[in-house]
């Protein structure tokens, strides 16, 4: 069985800013909702999924919080046009089909790994639609990243790719399981998490490679050939072994659906109405067709 897990706050953000200026006779801007529905169908028909949800955040953790207390302030607040779609994407998850899942005070990836945890005891194959690279940490053998980046794409004309364990370690530098200890060190500017001046990925990627992990590397400060290299992480002990604390995923909360619940259910009328109102003509076409072919007594897209 193959699980998809979507990032669904990533996906409304890149189809926002990838999409301009898109909107219905209304004036209602459109922009976010066409790319988010257009993405999630072209996700399942390049997958194929048994199973799938979508997750979404739902405030800051308060351990990530007493830990670094600036953990995201920087990011800029939603754009005016975008908040009204994003409420309808929220709504609309269901009569496409899917399960949407959020937690109070609960990051998406937190979740998300939860599922991935827990497919795995079951067996179940799982791919990550996401681009956020603490959920790179949990590639395994039965665990990839869905990617369209064209730097990902080992051919211009593949539709997408599939991230495994070498794709990974050829794109870190380590594999996946070691990339929180190379985050520890560099940061991640997109969360708000510092990282130790003059030390990038490559820098840290070749510590860990060497050391294996930030415990280690800080045991282990005196065999550091580099004096002023050796000063600068022994200076930042403490910052680094925060910053490990705070890209480390939460993965112990209960699931709150059944992993096995998780089957694509559209509700057609539902989601044929929610076209129409938007005006998605191309996307309306499709999905009509799509009702013709699948019995609503069915119930089921696969």
């Amino acid at each position: 069985m193959r699980l998809l897990l979507i990032d669904g706050h990533y996906y409304v953000y890149r189809s926002y800013h990838a999409i301009q200026s898109l909107t219905n006779s209304r004036g209602e801007p459109t922009n976010a909702i066409y790319g988010f529905v257009n993405t999630v169908r072209k996700m399942v028909k390049d997958l194929q999924p048994d199973l799938a949800a979508i997750f979404w955040d739902e405030g800051l953790p308060a351990k990530r919080l007493e830990l670094q207390p600036a953990y995201k302030q920087q990011r800029e607040a939603m754009p005016d046009k975008m908040i009204p779609q994003l409420d309808f994407i929220r709504e609309f998850c269901a009569p496409m089909g899917f399960t949407s899942i959020a937690k109070p005070n609960t990051e998406a990836d937190d979740l998300m790994a939860c599922y991935t945890m827990a497919a795995g005891g079951k067996q179940i194959e799982t791919v990550l639609a996401t681009n956020d690279k603490d959920l790179f940490q949990l590639v395994n053998d039965s665990v990839t990243v869905y990617s369209t980046n064209k730097s990902d794409l080992k051919n211009p004309k593949d539709p997408y790719a599939l991230l495994g364990v070498r794709e990974v370690t050829e794109k870190w530098g380590v594999r996946p399981e070691c990339i929180g200890e190379v985050l520890a060190l560099t940061g991640d500017s997109v969360d708000n998490i510092p990282g130790i001046e003059g030390i990038g990925q490559k820098t840290a990627a070749n510590l860990i490679a060497e050391f294996g992990t930030i415990e280690r590397l800080l045991e282990n400060l005196d065999h550091l050939p580099n004096l002023k290299l050796r000063a600068k992480l022994a200076a930042n002990r403490e910052r680094i072994e925060q910053n490990r604390r705070m890209v480390r995923l939460e993965a112990d909360h209960e699931i709150p659906v059944p992993i096995l619940d998780l089957k694509i259910r559209p509700d057609y009328p539902t989601y044929i109405a929610g076209l129409k109102k938007w005006e998605f003509r191309k996307l309306l076409a499709e999905v009509e067709e799509e009702a013709r072919r699948v019995p609503q007594s069915q119930g089921e897209l696969f």
